[in-house]
C-alpha cells in the first residue's frame, strides 16, 4: 500500500483523522492476511516506537497459550497498551485494577478488555479466523479509532485478550497531542531511550539503520561538570550515553571516594568536622562518604574560580533526567537572563524538606521560587561570585555534609531560623510542583523518595516528601547541641558574605 505523505483532514503530522485510522488498519489487515496465506502460526504487530527490550518476550507471550496476548510496556507515566475498563460506547474506563497491574503491584497474564501497539495473535487457534481489523465489523457503532475496532472484532469473536506483566519488556512513548511536532515526537523516543538506560543496557540501533549524528553542546553554560567515582564505571557509562542521546556534553570530575580516605589524608587538609554534629534523622556522626562528597563539590567550586567561568551546571552521576530536561533547562536560563536576576546558585535537583509553608515564586520567571530548606546536590547551577563566596566561607575547618551546609550559607538551614546572623544568602529555586512541567531531575534508585524533589512531571508514583525537619525527636536541633551552636557562631562570622542563591529543583536528571 502506498502511504500517503498527509492526510487531507489532518490538522498536524500528530493529528489523527478518520483517513489515518482507517490506513493504519487496512495495512495490519494486509499483515493479517498475508499471515494467514502462508499459514503462519503466529503474527507478532509491533508498532514503530515501540521498543522491546526482553528478547524472550516472543517466547513467553507464545508459552502464554492465548489467542491474543500483549506484553506489558512501560512508558514515563502511567499509560501503557491496555485497557482495563471499557464503558457500553467503547470508551475507556478507569479501574482500580489498571494502576494495580501497571505498577508490578499484581503480576500474571490477566484478561483485559483491550490491548493495542505491541500483541501477538495465535493463528493456529480456530478463533483467530473471525478476527479483523478492517472494515469494522457490521455491528460496529463505537468512534471509529483502530484499537477499539479491533477490540470489539475480538469480542465480536469471542476471544478474550490477555496482558502480560510477568516481566520487564520493553516501553512505549507517551501519545502526543493533535497540535504537537515531529520534533516533540522525537524528544518522546529520546526520553524512551534514556529511560531504558536506568537499569537496562542502551537500546543500540540496527547497523542496517542510518542514524542522525548528534552534536553535543554545553546548553549555554561556561561548563557542565559530572562527578563520578572512578570506581562506578557503571554509573559513568549510563550517564555519559544518556547525556549523548540529549546532546548534552559534560567534563568528567572523578569524585574523591570516602573510603580511600584517611586520617593522615583529612589532617593533611586540614579537616575538621563541625563539633558535635550529628544527622537530624539518624544521630550518626559525619561520614567518609559525606567528607568524600564534600570534597568532590569543593574541586568543582575551586575550578569554577580558577577558569573564571561565569555560569556552571553540576550533576552528579545517580540522576534521571526528567522529559525533555534539555529544552526546559534552557528555557528557564534564558527566562533567568530576560528577568535579569543577579543569581549564584540554582538546584535543578533537590529533595525539599521544609514542606509546610509555601516557597515564594520569583516574579516573571516561571517554575522558580526562593528555594527554602533541601536537601541532595545531584543537580545545581552555580556562578563565579556563588563559588566564590562558598569557598570563601573556610568549610573545611568545620565541615558538614554538602547538603547540609548548602542552606546555612543560604540562611535556610532549621538551626539558623531564631539566630539575628543569618543573613548570608538569597535563595531562588525552581519549585514545579506535582504535574508540573519543568526540567527536572532526580536520584535514579528509589523512585518513590525521587518524587520528593520538588518538580515531579508524571503521575507514576505518589508524592512522597520525608518528614519535614520539626526541631523534636532524636535528632533535634533545639536541644542544645553544640554543632548548632557552632553553625551560629560560623554564620554570624560569614555575616558578610551575602550570596544570591537560584536554587531549581527537579526530579529526574
Amino acid at each position: 500500500m502506498d502511504e500517503p505523505e498527509s492526510y487531507p483532514d489532518e490538522i498536524g503530522p500528530k493529528h489523527w483523522p478518520s483517513s489515518r485510522f482507517a490506513h493504519v488498519m487496512k495495512l495490519r489487515q494486509a499483515a493479517l492476511r498475508t499471515a494467514r496465506e502462508k499459514w503462519s502460526d503466529y503474527i507478532l504487530f509491533i508498532d514503530v516506537d515501540n521498543f522491546l527490550t526482553n528478547p524472550q518476550t516472543l517466547n513467553l507471550l507464545i508459552a502464554e497459550n492465548k489467542t491474543i496476548v500483549a506484553p506489558m510496556l512501560e512508558s514515563r507515566g502511567l499509560y501503557s497498551n491496555f485497557w482495563c475498563g471499557i464503558t457500553p460506547k467503547g470508551f475507556y474506563k478507569r479501574t482500580p485494577d489498571y494502576v494495580q497491574i501497571r505498577e508490578w503491584k499484581r503480576t500474571g497474564c490477566f484478561p483485559v478488555p483491550m490491548v493495542h501497539s505491541t500483541f501477538l495473535i495465535d493463528l493456529r487457534k480456530e478463533a483467530s479466523d473471525r478476527l479483523t481489523f478492517y472494515p469494522p465489523h457490521q455491528d460496529y457503532t463505537w468512534t471509529f479509532d483502530d484499537i477499539i475496532v479491533f477490540a470489539f472484532s475480538s469480542r465480536q469473536a469471542g476471544i478474550q485478550m490477555y496482558l502480560c506483566n510477568r516481566e520487564h519488556y520493553g516501553y512505549l512513548p507517551i501519545p502526543l497531542k493533535p497540535h504537537q511536532t515531529l520534533q516533540e515526537d522525537i524528544e518522546n523516543l529520546i526520553h524512551v531511550q534514556i529511560e531504558a538506560m536506568i537499569d537496562r543496557p542502551p537500546m543500540e540501533p540496527s547497523q542496517y539503520v542510518s542514524v542522525v549524528p548528534k552534536y553535543p553542546d554545553k546548553m549555554g553554560f561556561d561548563e557542565i561538570f559530572m562527578i563520578n567515582l572512578k570506581r562506578r564505571k557503571d554509573r559513568r557509562d549510563r550517564m555519559l550515553r544518556t547525556l549523548y542521546e540529549q546532546e548534552i556534553e559534560v567534563k568528567i570530575v572523578e569524585a574523591v571516594d570516602g573510603k580511600a580516605l584517611n586520617t593522615s589524608q583529612l589532617k593533611s587538609l586540614n579537616i575538621e568536622m563541625l563539633p558535635g554534629y550529628r544527622d537530624p534523622y539518624s544521630s550518626r556522626p559525619l561520614t567518609r562518604g559525606e567528607i568524600g562528597c564534600f570534597l568532590s563539590h569543593y574541586s568543582v567550586w575551586k575550578e569554577v574560580i580558577d577558569r573564571e567561568l561565569e555560569k556552571t551546571l553540576v550533576i552528579e552521576d545517580d540522576v534521571r533526567f526528567e522529559h525533555q530536561f534539555k529544552k526546559k533547562l534552557m528555557k528557564l536560563m534564558d527566562d533567568i537572563d530576560q528577568a535579569q536576576l543577579d543569581w549564584e546558585l540554582i538546584y535543578i535537583g533537590r529533595k525539599r524538606m521544609q514542606v509546610k509553608e509555601p516557597e515564594k515564586v520569583v516574579p516573571n520567571v516561571e517554575n522558580l521560587v526562593e528555594a527554602d530548606y533541601s536537601y541532595w546536590t545531584l543537580g545545581y547551577a552555580i556562578s563565579l561570585e556563588g563559588a566564590q563566596k562558598l569557598v570563601g566561607a573556610n568549610p573545611f575547618g568545620k565541615m558538614l555534609p554538602v547538603d547540609e551546609f548548602l542552606p546555612i550559607m543560604y540562611n535556610k538551614h532549621p538551626v539558623l531560623t531564631s539566630s539575628p546572623h543569618c543573613h548570608l544568602f538569597q535563595t531562588l529555586s525552581d519549585d514545579c510542583e506535582r504535574l508540573a512541567t519543568p526540567c527536572t531531575l532526580a536520584r535514579r534508585h528509589d523512585p518513590s523518595v525521587a518524587e520528593a524533589v520538588v518538580c515531579l512531571n508524571s503521575s507514576r508514583f505518589p508524592l512522597h516528601f520525608p518528614p519535614p525537619c520539626t526541631l523534636t525527636g532524636a535528632g533535634d536541633w533545639s536541644m542544645g547541641h553544640e554543632w548548632k551552636r557552632q553553625v551560629l557562631l560560623w554564620s554570624k562570622a560569614a555575616g558578610n558574605s551575602c550570596c544570591k542563591f537560584s536554587l531549581l529543583s527537579s526530579p529526574s536528571l
